[in-house]
């Protein structure tokens, strides 16, 4: 689950990336966001209590 959360997640960078360089700043937050939820989300599933 794990690997699926950082193939996502980089994709979901790539996306803000673009998006940031392509002027649209509100896509490029939200994508970023995501990006690190996803992140987040990914990282809880290896670390559970």
């Amino acid at each position: 689950m794990a690997a699926v959360a950082v193939v996502l997640a980089l994709l979901f960078g790539g996306v803000a990336y673009a998006s940031w360089s392509g002027g649209e700043g509100f896509l490029a937050v939200m994508a970023g966001v995501g990006a690190l939820m996803t992140a987040w989300a990914g990282t809880t599933t290896l670390f559970r209590d």
